[in-house]
């Protein structure tokens, strides 16, 4: 049965945001996520939950929360990048075994807003805007490298995340992706909204991608914003400010046949509400309420 959970990011805490003058401590992000009816959390940024594992141990067995992932931004294209991402993937990775045994996964992204060429063309990639044949193997080698380390070092499995604006956005890109790594090692992380956005059907991807989704992203697309962010060419996080990725039932994304489609191939594991706002928009804790209430609509 699938069990759902929240991210920091829906309270506004990612890249650092967290650090705005509205800013959410952690104590007052699980308080709500306990309080709206999740069962489990990611991590969120290194450094915005304890990282003393008896703390946060402590800290999210008192609200009942598990912890479940904890979201890596790597720098893959670039082979100077990769040792060092391996080493912050494997410092989280220890932190979650510690705190939750070998349950948690590492779900490694690809470097953020880094590529201004991706960050463009967000939401209409076309196949010869993709990497070269030595970036791919460069890119491959070292979500490779991240994911044998935090296995061999912590015990942990590693899932990939496509992300809007970095080199693994459009379906065709995930596909080759995961055509070109080892299935043994690295497992998907499904973003409802990424993929959507990025030219995809999340239905048709849950059974494309069956034998390698590990950890899903439960994420809205309103269509109004995606026309015109396509329209007008806008960059990502203008597009994000803009709405981009709306509340859970307001977009469209038909959930229910996700769902279903996830039960059809017997998918077992957690699926996270990243809401994906910033601390500008809107109050988390309402939204986070109305996103729970909206999946038991529809049977979760």
């Amino acid at each position: 049965m699938i069990r759902i959970a929240n991210a920091p990011c829906s309270w506004g805490v990612i890249e650092r945001t967290y650090e705005d003058e509205r800013a959410y401590d952690y104590t007052r992000v699980v308080d709500e996520m306990q309080e709206t009816g999740f069962d489990g959390t990611e991590l969120g940024d290194w450094g915005f939950m304890p990282t003393d594992p008896a703390t946060l141990r402590a800290e999210l067995s008192r609200r009942d929360l598990s912890l479940i992932a904890s979201w890596v931004t790597a720098v893959l294209i670039d082979p100077q990048g990769h040792a060092d991402s391996a080493d912050r993937a494997v410092r989280a990775a220890r932190l979650m075994a510690e705190v939750a045994g070998d349950s948690p996964l590492i779900v490694v992204g690809d470097n953020l807003f880094a590529y201004q060429v991706r960050n463009k063309i967000v939401g209409r990639v076309q196949p010869s805007d993709s990497m070269s044949d030595h970036q791919w193997k460069t890119f491959v080698d070292g979500i490779h490298h991240i994911a044998r380390r935090v296995l061999e070092e912590a015990g942990l499995r590693t899932v990939f995340h496509p992300h809007c604006a970095t080199w693994i956005e459009a379906p065709h890109e995930i596909a080759k992706l995961l055509e070109l790594t080892d299935p043994d090692l690295v497992g998907l992380c499904l973003d409802t909204g990424h993929y959507h956005f990025g030219g995809g059907d999340p239905v048709e991807a849950v059974h494309r991608h069956a034998d390698r989704i590990r950890h899903v992203h439960f994420k809205d697309c309103d269509p109004l914003v995606a026309a015109k962010a396509r329209r007008e060419g806008w960059e990502y996080n203008f597009a994000v400010g803009k709405g981009l990725f709306c509340e859970l039932g307001q977009g469209e994304i038909d959930f229910a046949a996700v769902l279903q489609a996830l039960d059809e191939i017997d998918y077992d594991g957690w699926a996270v509400i990243e809401q994906d706002v910033l601390p500008s928009m809107g109050t988390p804790k309402e939204a986070a309420q109305r996103n729970r209430d909206f999946l038991r609509s529809v049977g979760v």
